[in-house]
């Protein structure tokens, strides 16, 4: 519901203490904006006579009148109209669907998904497809449509709300320069309402609605009566309208209706806004903590800026009902134009329409001149030659079963002459003119015979989607502006989409399709930073950047059979296995009631396969065992050899370990063999390693037995204590002269051994 607001004059007072951009318009400033409004260049009572001549309404009284004294009959073929519809149609058929990205924020994919989905549910909801395309028609044929993209007042409707506007509601700063006005200063709606719904909708101001007189209404916006009142123009003789609508509105003192402006104007004010590392731009808020530790940690800067702040009034005639900041969050005024063409000097939109304004004239003219050509007849006649008086005479000639009586008498004088003349030659001109003039409309529009789906020039295949190619390539400008302005109402959706949902937790259930399952996404999850314990929103939708974009191929279902005969074609040379992949992404572009069912069941009937694949499978299955098996057994044959290496190295480096040792007990008892085993290891051709060897670092006995001196007695060694002899009558000694020689303990002394 609207806020209740105190009149200008009270509002005046206290102007001072307002905040910047909060200032409500004032009468002056409302008053200037309908002065510059009224001297604006004028257009929409020419964008009316075209909208007529395409609606089929393209006959002038005045032209009527005189062609009924000549008794010319009125014709009329309109080819405006099928052009147009060809274009509507275009529009219809390549349309596409928004798609919702992450911009430049791959994390946000999942933010962007469920907000894709939310926005094509709004899409169909808000009817935003038929508000787009109705306002298509006219911008294609005047120049400009206009799309409201709003909340309806009604809380049980769907929250969102696009409708069309016609153009002769809207007024707006001409002066803009941008395709999507953002720059405009102004722009207001005006219409009529009962004053009872005016005095529900503003209770406050009910006793002046009321009480409010008709004639300064209906003064005040005939001043602005530029556009909207009739045109003269009919689709046939007797067809007369008595007025429009809005002429009604203005001059019926019996409707009891008031005339409400809705205005929508900018106000710039210099504020200081904080512009991340990333690139992403807030207003600076000095209570928000966290403004301040980005700026304290030097991650943002603050710049000082001048923006716009949106506010909307509502007035009638000289009195402001409501007047209050923007409810919407999006940075436009609610109203989206669709342009087709603006003139370069004035920026006064214009269509297609008016350039074939008069080639149509020229062949309605020409059939109807043609029409009457081939009925009527030219008579030469002295005075007195007929029996009739001269009306009746012509109504006779003019029928084909004319019957002309004449006088005898007059006819029997010499000069006198009776003859009736019929311009053949004429209507074989007349005909030329009208094939001419259907040519020059189709040489003045972009619009093809085959775009139309008329039978043309084109006399093959190829030439026909030549043709077709060209009329879609001078329809970019159109298209483009219609694309942008597509785009426009996708984002104020998803606006009003984020608005609403805010900073709470929302689950978003994105249904699947035909190929892709159904998938959930939580919107504004709380979380925690296990690391830091720091609380934060995972998905946070006012923190994740997002672009609209258009679908890069149409939706329509005629697209969607030309996808389908190309991938028919294409899957028909692939494999038989591949084709199995190929049939559920074909069976998606079928207008089919239940095409999810029927890609299940084709996956189900795929799964089961025939016996002898099973068989085939079960083979596959044993001897892919048996290939494990036999891997398993080379596995531990490896492991085994390695082992046996590493065992094989360990018995290498003991042994080379144990004739070291040996070696270097020999050179220590004889150290004379050490020059002898040179000389013969260098003969068998030893030499020495470089680098050497490393170190073994074997452990060496804390003291070192005492060796005999060369040449000294057994038992010579100093320090050696003697070996006790054996006394034990159980191990009787060794006998001392053995049959044969004795080596080790069998010598006859203990100390023979050293």
């Amino acid at each position: 519901m609207l806020m209740q607001s105190q009149p200008y004059q009270e509002r005046g007072g206290n102007a001072q203490h307002t905040p910047p951009g909060d200032d409500a318009l004032s009468l002056q400033e409302w008053q200037s904006i309908v002065r510059e409004a009224l001297n604006q260049a004028p257009w929409r009572a020419q964008a009316d006579m075209e909208a007529d001549y395409a609606d089929g309404n393209q006959l002038d009284s005045d032209l009527l009148r005189r062609q009924q004294k000549l008794g010319i009959p009125p014709a009329k073929e309109n080819i405006i109209g099928p052009a147009i519809a060809a274009v509507c149609g275009y529009e219809a058929k390549t349309r596409t669907d928004w798609r919702v990205t992450p911009d430049g924020d791959p994390g946000g994919q999942d933010v962007a998904d469920a907000l894709n989905f939310r926005l094509n549910q709004a899409e169909r909801h808000s009817k935003a497809d038929r508000a787009l395309s109705e306002a298509f028609r006219p911008a294609i044929s005047v120049g400009l449509g206009w799309v409201e993209v709003s909340r309806p007042s009604d809380p049980f409707e769907f929250p969102y709300r696009c409708r069309y506007v016609s153009r002769n509601e809207i007024w707006w700063d001409m002066k803009a320069q941008e395709p999507d006005i953002k720059d405009a200063r102004w722009l207001f709606r005006r219409r009529w309402v009962d004053r009872d719904q005016a005095a529900r909708m503003f209770p406050e101001h009910e006793e002046l609605i009321l009480r409010l007189q008709n004639g300064w209404i209906a003064d005040f916006a005939g001043e602005e009566h530029e556009g909207g009142k009739s045109t003269g123009l009919y689709a046939a003789a007797g067809h007369e309208r008595g007025w429009t609508i809005q002429e009604d509105s203005w001059y019926n003192d019996e409707n009891r209706q008031v005339c409400i402006s809705e205005v929508w104007y900018r106000r710039w004010v210099q504020v200081m806004v904080l512009k991340m590392r990333g690139g992403r731009v807030v207003e600076f808020d000095e209570a928000n903590p966290a403004h301040l530790a980005a700026v304290q940690a030097g991650v943002g800067t603050l710049q000082r800026a001048a923006v716009a702040r949106i506010r909307r009034g509502y007035w009638i005639g000289p009195h402001c009902l409501h007047d209050s900041a923007t409810p919407y969050p999006f940075k436009h005024f609610p109203y989206v134009p669709v342009w087709c063409y603006r003139e370069d000097t004035t920026g006064i939109p214009f269509g297609m329409v008016r350039d074939m304004l008069f080639p149509q004239d020229s062949l309605n003219s020409t059939i109807a001149k043609l029409r009457w050509g081939l009925g009527a007849a030219r008579t030469e006649r002295t005075k007195g030659a007929v029996d009739m008086p001269d009306d009746v005479f012509r109504r006779q000639i003019a029928r084909p079963d004319a019957d002309i009586v004449l006088n005898a008498s007059h006819m029997n004088q010499p000069g006198a002459r009776f003859e009736v003349k019929r311009d053949f030659q004429l209507n074989g001109q007349h005909f030329q003119l009208m094939q001419d003039s259907r040519a020059a409309i189709e040489r003045v529009s972009p619009i093809t015979p085959s775009l139309r789906g008329q039978q043309g020039t084109a006399t093959s295949g190829l030439q026909e989607q030549t043709q077709l190619e060209q009329s879609t390539t001078t329809l970019a400008g159109p298209m483009d502006m219609f694309k942008e302005a597509r785009q426009q109402v996708g984002e104020m959706l998803m606006a009003l989409i984020i608005e609403d949902i805010g900073k709470e937790e929302t689950t978003v259930v994105i249904e699947g399709d035909t190929i892709n399952p159904a998938r959930t996404v939580v919107l504004n999850k709380p979380e925690q930073d296990p690391a830091t314990g720091i609380a934060y929103l995972s998905n946070d939708i006012h923190r994740t950047k997002l672009l609209v974009a258009m679908e890069d191929v149409p939706s329509s279902p005629g697209f969607r059979a030309q996808q389908l005969n190309a991938m028919t074609e294409t899957t028909k040379s692939l494999p038989a296995e591949e084709q199995r992949v190929m049939v559920p992404f074909m069976v998606d572009l079928m207008d089919l009631p239940r095409k999810k069912q029927v890609v299940e069941a084709l996956r189900e009937a795929r799964s089961q396969a025939d016996p002898e694949a099973m068989r085939e499978q079960v083979k596959k299955e044993l001897m892919y065992e048996l290939k494990e098996r036999e891997l398993e057994i080379r596995d531990r044959e490896v492991a085994a050899r390695e082992r046996l290496l590493q065992a094989q190295t360990v018995q290498t480096g003991v042994q080379a370990s144990y004739s070291a040792m040996q070696g270097a007990v020999q050179v220590a008892q004889m150290p004379q063999i050490a020059p002898v085993a040179d000389a013969i290891m260098q003969t068998a051709g030893y030499q020495r390693p470089n680098p050497g060897g490393a170190d073994p670092n074997f452990p060496t006995a804390d003291q070192v037995p005492p060796m005999p001196a060369p040449g000294a007695p057994a038992g010579a060694a100093e320090g050696m204590p003697e070996v006790r002899q054996n006394t034990s009558p159980a191990f009787p000694p060794v006998p001392q002269q053995p049959e044969q020689g004795m080596e080790g303990i069998e010598t006859p002394a203990p100390t023979d051994n050293f």
